[in-house]
């Protein structure tokens, strides 16, 4: 290993900051869990100045015991013409007892004349106050250099007088924040380089992805010397958001030999990005690198031989090193050792010439006729090999199903409802349930019908729902595709439907939903008493 890099993770602030992002007290407590299980050097928590929320959860967490993770609040330095003491934000921030602190402070002589409407000096007498009184109070205490790459190129002197003050003032850590996401790697390089080799004290950095650059930008200032990394698991955050440590992790500790993170808990970062991403309530991008469902996706024929003969063909990592896995999409462009592959996985022992495989594609090629597409439909095509091979048999009967749909409707998110009666096991239930449309009302009442049998489905929620329109010209009466995504917070997986009626579409896929989860919980379950 080339050294240790401390990860500091500032979802909760930083990333509560992203458009349509909200994290309840109980959601910023499962981040930290998630995020100490994973072995996060730093969390920063948020600004108990700031919120009544955030001073509950300061409270809660105080009173659970970490494995690897550090708390830490956030806050800015002390507002102009007042002492330390004085500043209500500063003793919020005491009040909540971290033993690590971040605060920042200006360091664009820009921002300091024409957006706090203070002098130079003033401004470096706040940095110097501050953080002296804080490591008066025995706190961990790091300097985020707020536009410290804008302030550096604007005004170089001055830049570095704000790193000094901190660093005079006691500072553990100087962090140079690219606040406008506007620099590039290169630059990024050679000003890191230089505080480095001026400053006996850790340096960190924290960027913003505006130029789409943010990850490489902070790959370039640890190879400049950087031991600390701040960013958001995942990526989000204000505007474009920040350095991905989903990324950024992997590509430090798996590729360059630096660590982040405990060796052996590599392999949890595709869960526990994932998992946060769930939790904001924020669908994770199926390319994301590393943890993305098709980071390790094949499609093509020439690729799939190629990393079945040898992975590396088409693999810069090894899928389970980060806790993925390899895909084989089904396509007229995989041929019959993708659907091979996937048949495998179900009965070990079919063959590429067995009569099975062959039935099989048989199979896919009717549907495909039909309309179906199964390549992004990995669920309902491990349902489509079940059934051929006999190794399928239904978890309930569906009796009868009505749908009734108001216009306009009679609230604001409730448009349509729903009464279904299904039998599980010769036993019948009937449920009704709203929804904001028809297939929204469908799922709920469904969903809730059968939990009574199958408790575990009350993790279950759709997470997108597409429909294409497959003949454009018969207009209203045009077969439609219709995709669904489903996840239970741990795992994702997508079925697909096809009909005339989008109703009928959508149920095809819901079914194929609930019962792709109880296949796995069912295999889960086998593998535990294993």
């Amino acid at each position: 290993m080339k050294g240790k890099v401390t990860i500091f993770d500032s979802t909760l602030r930083d990333g509560a900051q992203a458009e349509g992002v909200s994290f309840s007290v109980e959601d910023k407590i499962k981040v930290v869990l998630a995020l100490d299980e994973l072995g996060i050097g730093y969390v920063e928590a948020g600004n108990p100045g700031s919120n009544p929320k955030d001073l509950e959860f300061f409270e809660r967490i105080k009173d659970i015991k970490l494995k690897n993770t550090i708390v830490a609040a956030f806050g800015s330095t002390r507002r102009r013409g007042i002492s330390p003491t004085e500043d209500g934000n500063l003793q919020a921030l005491l009040s909540v007892d971290t033993s690590a602190v971040a605060i920042f402070g200006k360091s664009w002589d820009f921002h300091v004349t024409d957006i706090i409407n203070a002098t130079l000096q003033e401004n470096l007498e706040m940095i110097y106050d501050t953080i002296s009184y804080l490591k008066d109070k025995g706190k961990y205490v790091i300097f985020d250099a707020e536009h410290f790459f804008d302030g550096y190129k604007n005004n170089h002197e001055y830049a570095l007088k704000t790193l000094d003050a901190a660093s005079q003032a006691g500072a553990d850590c100087l962090c140079l924040c690219d606040t406008n996401g506007g620099a590039f790697p290169q630059e990024i390089y050679d000003i890191t380089k230089l505080v480095v080799e001026k400053y006996e004290i850790a340096v960190g950095v924290h960027c913003h992805n505006d130029c789409g650059m943010a990850v490489a930008n902070s790959v370039m200032a640890v190879q400049a010397g950087a031991t600390h990394v701040q960013g958001v698991m995942t990526g989000f955050g204000e505007r474009c958001g920040n350095t991905n440590l989903s990324t950024v992790i992997p590509n430090l500790q798996c590729k360059l030999g630096y660590s982040c993170i405990p060796d052996e808990n590599v392999s949890k970062l595709t869960h526990t990005a994932r998992c946060v991403s769930e939790i904001a309530n924020l669908q994770l991008s199926i390319r994301e690198p590393y943890v993305g469902k098709c980071a390790f996706a094949h499609k093509g024929g020439m690729h799939i031989d190629g990393v079945l003969k040898n992975s590396r063909s088409f693999e810069h990592i090894d899928p389970e090193t980060v806790g993925n896995e390899r895909r084989f999409l089904t396509s007229e462009v995989a041929g019959r050792t993708t659907i091979l592959s996937a048949m495998q996985k179900i009965l070990p022992t079919v063959e590429k010439n067995s009569p099975e495989t062959s039935a099989v594609i048989e199979k896919l090629k009717e549907l495909e006729y039909e309309g179906y597409q199964f390549e992004g439909a990995d669920g309902a095509f491990e349902l489509l090999i079940r059934k051929t091979l006999g190794k399928y048999k239904p978890f309930f009967e569906l009796e009868n199903f009505k749908i009734i749909g108001e216009h306009p409707s009679y609230s604001d998110d409730k448009t349509a409802s729903a009464v279904i009666k299904i039998k599980v096991d010769g036993k019948s239930e009937i449920t009704a349930a709203e929804g904001n449309g028809p297939v929204n009302a469908l799922d709920k009442a469904l969903r809730k019908a059968l939990e009574v049998f199958y408790p575990s489905l009350s993790d279950v929620h759709l997470t997108d729902f597409k429909v294409r329109v497959l003949d454009g010209n018969s207009a209203t009466a045009s077969k439609v595709r219709v995709l669904i995504e489903s996840s239970d917070g741990v795992s994702s997986w997508t079925t697909v439907g096809v009909s005339s009626d989008i109703i009928e579409a959508s149920w095809i896929a819901l079914v194929d939903s609930i019962e792709y989860k109880l296949i796995k919980d069912i295999e889960q379950k086998f593998r535990t008493f294993m």
